[in-house]
């Protein structure tokens, strides 16, 4: 059915019409061109990063990110339980292992307590999820990492913008994958990019993205494995737009975030849910505003809201309860990402959302626990 409120829609403006129909003029519209160029250029400066490497997903951006690295079938690497199931999947075409790592019921990122007892002699890398557009506190990480010499790698799909300490994310391990499917902060309908400060690793994406074509002007010779991974310049020149007006999307998204967090705290306050957190050290972008719910209330207050015609979406299940992992992770326990799991709402989130929108949706939630009389 139609929603009258979407979880998240994208704003499109004729800014972003005009670059896209400039492109399109100039004939360059494959991977070729300026528009992508500028594009990775442009969204690597703006995370404080020397260099940009496009590709046409955020998904192929991780694969992309963990071969040029060298990480190979066999390998292992400690990664969050509480993701999109893109994280464990980038790893998983590499033959990779996850060792997976329970869920801070704070934040929601990776527990970094209980991240030291799942390294062993295998693990090679730290896969840190900033998530729901929430930092991890990559300073631990980064000190784990140096510990055990593990490559540290951050999947920023959700948190464009986010900051640690006043820094941007993106450059606080050795490449960062960010995603511009339609729902994401700033989008190219469809995309990704790896920022990095390193530039032989920088090179070796681009090489490998492009199905490794030969060097030294043996353009059809291949002397490793690469992939069909670049972005196309129409949507470069949309995510070259769009960066432009990545600070007001942020600005908007901590707006929604504040007016939702002022009309659902009286809700808050009586026990009925929870709102999410920002860790003093964090700029949450709030890639989506999400609220925990217990959970014999979680699934009835989303259907009054579908009824009511506002979009919702559950929180993601964690890996080790997919149906592809499940079996791998047989005996462990994650309750927290369970938990997680089964109390989570993600509610209507995107650019374009109004305050009353907003101020809607917060008096339907209102209303269903009323109608409860609880």
């Amino acid at each position: 059915m139609g929603f009258k409120i979407p979880v998240s829609s994208p704003i499109i403006d004729e800014s972003d019409i005009k670059s896209v129909t400039e492109c399109l003029r100039s004939g360059w519209i494959s991977s070729l061109g300026k528009d992508v160029e500028n594009f990775e250029r442009d969204f690597s400066s703006y995370h404080g990063a020397h260099y940009g490497v496009a590709t046409n997903s955020g998904t192929t951006a991780l694969h992309l990110a963990l071969a040029s690295l060298g990480l190979k079938a066999g390998d292992q690497i400690i990664a969050p339980t509480f993701t999109m199931i893109a994280t464990i999947n980038a790893a998983e075409y590499l033959g990779i292992r996850a060792n997976l790592v329970d869920a801070n019921y704070k934040t929601w990122t990776m527990d970094l307590e209980k991240v030291e007892g799942k390294i062993n002699v295998k693990t090679k890398a730290i896969m840190a999820v900033h998530i729901y557009g929430h930092p991890e506190n990559m300073k631990i990480v980064n000190e784990i990492a140096e510990k055990h010499g593990l490559i540290v790698i951050e999947d920023a799909a959700e948190a464009h913008g986010a900051e640690i300490e006043g820094k941007k994310i993106g450059t606080f391990g050795r490449v960062a994958s960010f995603s511009f499917y339609a729902n994401k902060i700033i989008t190219t309908g469809e995309g990704g990019m790896n920022i990095t400060n390193d530039h032989d690793l920088a090179e070796r994406m681009v090489w490998l993205r492009a199905h490794a074509f030969g060097r030294g002007g043996k353009h059809f010779w291949h002397e490793e494995l690469g992939y069909g991974y670049r972005l196309s310049a129409l949507q470069g020149a949309l995510g070259v737009s769009q960066t432009k007006k990545i600070d007001t999307f942020v600005k908007k998204r901590r707006s929604n975030a504040k007016l939702y967090n002022e009309l659902l705290a009286p809700l808050a306050e009586r026990g009925l849910l929870t709102l999410p957190f920002e860790e003093s050290w964090a700029k949450n972008v709030y890639w989506m505003y999400s609220i925990l719910v217990n959970e014999k209330y979680r699934n009835p207050l989303m259907l009054h809201l579908e009824k009511s015609g506002i979009e919702t979406r559950t929180f993601f299940y964690p890996i080790h309860r997919q149906p592809y992992y499940s079996i791998r992770y047989t005996g462990e326990r994650f309750p927290t990402a369970d938990r997680l799991s089964n109390e989570g709402i993600n509610l209507p989130s995107g650019n374009a959302l109004t305050d009353d929108q907003i101020q809607y949706v917060c008096k339907e939630i209102e209303n269903y626990f009323n109608s409860l009389g609880i």
